[in-house]
């Protein structure tokens, strides 16, 4: 049983985590939603679409201006607030590495730290564990946050995934974040290159086996765009099919930016699988 905020999921239960960027210079919508009506709409469609959880980041993943930790908190904290107030039953991430940031989203309300770059911070989990908020535990190959990766290697990728995220995890549950709040994250990109990142996702199923739910974050990466060879705006093609075969392997959670198209992907898998029942059953039957 995996359990975010006030929501509880069972096994075979997909759950979309939907992206709202709080920066300027996001690579992808390239600061749609930095202001704050268009992040709240963004938060409205997203839930109405089929997201549980929103995932909000105060500062773009790549290289850029810098962010400090008060730039990052002005971004993130209020909205943090202002979304609690308008959709309490919403499981609201943040993105952030800083364990100040971490605390102060976690007094407006957050439920969930989504530490994509790897326990950088250590202190980012004593945090979680003493507000009892859910933590993501990411595979980033001991990158700094907000670098690219450079001429990266592993003897074997997904052996120091598992190395990295379940020892992240069981740290986590150790300092007293509840284990069935604790998500790992292979960190497609983090500090891989792309032959990294199709070798994660081949192999999906070895974390699936630790027993941790697994959270992917696959939405328009340069791995599917360098793949596919698209750019950023013609990748979500290539990002649904990782995102069917991701499932079909057993991943939970799905960060994600097109929601809409990934709950359909989803939810055919999971009837596929045997999991989900067809929304309409008509054909030979009338």
């Amino acid at each position: 049983m995996l359990r975010l905020g006030r929501r509880e999921f069972g096994t075979h239960e997909p759950v979309i985590m939907a992206i709202v960027n709080r920066t300027p210079d996001s690579f992808y919508d390239q600061g749609a939603t930095f202001r704050d009506e268009p992040a709240l709409a963004r938060v409205e469609q997203a839930v109405a679409e089929g997201a549980a959880i929103i995932d909000i980041g105060g500062v773009k993943a790549g290289p850029g201006e810098e962010v400090t930790a008060e730039e990052e908190a002005r971004r993130t904290v209020g909205f943090v607030a202002e979304v609690r107030r308008r959709f309490p039953d919403v499981i609201i991430s943040v993105d952030t590495w800083r364990a100040e940031v971490g605390e102060a989203v976690c007094e407006a309300g957050a439920d969930v730290l989504n530490d994509a770059w790897g326990g950088v911070d250590p202190r980012l989990a004593e945090v979680a564990a003493r507000y009892g908020v859910g933590l993501v535990c990411t595979h980033a190959g001991g990158a700094e946050p907000r670098t690219r990766p450079h001429r990266v290697t592993y003897d074997d990728v997904m052996a120091d995934i598992l190395r990295v995220t379940v020892g992240l995890a069981e740290r986590a549950a150790g300092l007293g974040v509840p284990r069935e709040s604790i998500l790992i994250d292979p960190g497609h990109d983090f500090n891989k290159n792309t032959r990294h990142s199709l070798e994660a996702t081949r192999r999906l199923g070895e974390m699936v086996e630790t027993g941790w739910p697994v959270l992917v974050s696959l939405s328009n990466k340069d791995f599917v765009g360098e793949t596919l060879d698209r750019p950023v705006k013609e990748r979500v093609v290539g990002t649904l099919a990782t995102t069917a075969v991701s499932a079909w392997l057993g991943a939970q959670v799905y960060r994600v930016h097109e929601v809409a198209e990934t709950r359909q992907v989803l939810d055919m898998v999971a009837s596929i699988a045997g999991h989900r029942q067809p929304a309409v059953a008509r054909r030979g039957l009338a």
